[in-house]
């Protein structure tokens, strides 16, 4: 099948690249000449672990190329996708749906023949019957379907999600949609994957809500470890206990400063504004929202704390920038919130971050990047774990120790054990975790 993507970011670059290696015939359109013309040079604008082979296998082998030409990626396309941003827009938080109204538009002026436009950017309910209706206005002869295909991927694992899916979920209202939606994905079918043929509303209201529940059991799980802190007990201890629980799992029941990244903190916002929109408001979203946001700050008193209260003019070491590993994705990073609370507070923040560092350089002009975390923590009063990169887990601390100032580390993904730490020499703080017993 002919397939044009829309939008060469995150999205539509990686379910391009992964629709090519199926062996459809995939073309990936943006108006951004300068990144097109580095993904002809074979240059990757993203990190994600694999892309890069991915891109250029495909590309060898002509399923794959590159475009700033919408009419000529579009024209005799079976299947367009939408994959532009959707970011939360300013004032009032609602996702901002100006790019996807603008491809439909310019969609319509391209199709040829029967057409499915697939909107597979994260949107809220309803965009698939406006997004219909600038087709039909712009195009009265057109014929042509909109089906929504939201995407699950998780930075950092997007090919391994997208070819070995837990569901695919597709909402149409079209007979011959519904067709060439399940040719697209055929390639998957030895895989077995679900694949959910939902209405179109439905569709879109998955994505939202499948992200609001993943952000409400981070948020569970951070609440509950101030209560362990309160009372003396360890939060991985009860993430397991519970987690064991089928009904419960244990994923998404780590400890840490609070959720970030491209979806969780605009979907959460926007789920909560149509909701409260639509007269049926959301109250556990909005809770989650209102404790993820103070909890980033949170993390810089518990840093202060750990220095007997006082930051001022000391040399603050952290590892890791990225909201997770994997990524060189900054966007709502908590160590944004933890770099300004510390900065407001007078500390020198030096860092390390094997991936996220150029994008990580605008956000936070005055925060010293270092190429190598031993370079970062020589001379520095405390060392605060942000990411939990692998470099990170076996860090040479006899090493770590003897190029320190004070021997503080403040580890915000508990990938430490406390006792581990105090027999190290270090004055160890985790998240939610009991202080180590001595017999």
């Amino acid at each position: 099948m002919k397939i044009a993507m829309i939008g060469s970011g995150y999205v539509g670059l990686v379910s391009g690249a992964c629709f090519a290696d199926f062996g459809h015939q995939v073309v990936c359109v943006d108006l951004d000449e300068a990144k097109i013309e580095r993904l002809r040079r074979g240059e990757i604008p993203i990190y994600e672990p694999g892309l890069d082979d991915l891109v250029a296998s495909n590309v060898r082998a002509r399923r794959l190329s590159f475009t700033t030409d919408l009419q000529a990626g579009v024209r005799g396309a079976d299947a367009v996708f939408i994959a532009v941003g959707t970011p939360a827009r300013r004032g009032d938080g609602h996702a901002d749906l100006s790019y996807v109204y603008g491809a439909a538009k310019s969609i319509a002026a391209a199709m040829e023949g029967f057409t499915v436009v697939v909107t597979k950017s994260t949107v809220p309910v309803g965009t698939g019957d406006e997004v219909e209706r600038i087709i039909r206005a712009a195009r009265p002869d057109a014929d042509f379907a909109v089906a929504s295909n939201p995407e699950f991927l998780r930075e950092g694992a997007a090919i391994q999600d997208f070819k070995h899916p837990d569901r695919i979920v597709v909402g149409v209202e079209d007979s011959r949609a519904r067709e060439v939606m399940a040719a697209v994905y055929r390639p998957l079918s030895l895989n077995q994957p679900p694949l959910v043929f939902v209405t179109r509303r439905t569709s879109e209201l998955i994505k939202y809500a499948a992200n609001a529940f993943l952000a409400t059991k981070i948020t569970f799980i951070n609440e509950m470890a101030d209560l362990c802190e309160a009372v003396g007990a360890d939060v991985q201890d009860v993430a397991r206990g519970i987690g064991l629980d089928k009904r419960i799992g244990s994923k998404f029941l780590h400890a840490g400063p609070g959720y970030g990244g491209s979806c969780f903190p605009k979907d959460t916002l926007a789920l909560m504004k149509t909701a409260q929109d639509a007269g049926a408001p959301i109250r556990i979203v909005e809770t989650v929202v209102a404790v993820n946001d103070v909890r980033k700050r949170a993390m810089a008193r518990k840093i202060k704390a750990a220095l007997d209260g006082a930051v001022r003019g000391k040399k603050i070491a952290l590892a890791g920038l990225a909201f997770k590993p994997n990524t060189d994705d900054m966007r709502d990073a908590p160590s944004l919130a933890i770099v300004a609370a510390l900065e407001d507070e007078g500390a020198q923040v030096h860092a390390h971050d094997p991936e996220s560092m150029e994008q990580a350089r605008p956000l936070m002009p005055n925060v010293r990047l270092h190429d190598d975390i031993y370079e970062a923590v020589d001379g520095a009063d405390a060392l605060v774990i942000v990411t939990e990169w692998d470099a990170f887990r076996a860090l040479d601390l006899d090493r770590v120790k003897s190029a320190m100032k004070t021997p503080v580390i403040v580890d915000l993904r508990n990938i430490y054990r406390p006792d581990e730490m105090k027999r190290a020499g270090f004055s160890y703080t985790g998240v939610g975790r009991a202080e180590p017993r001595t017999s």
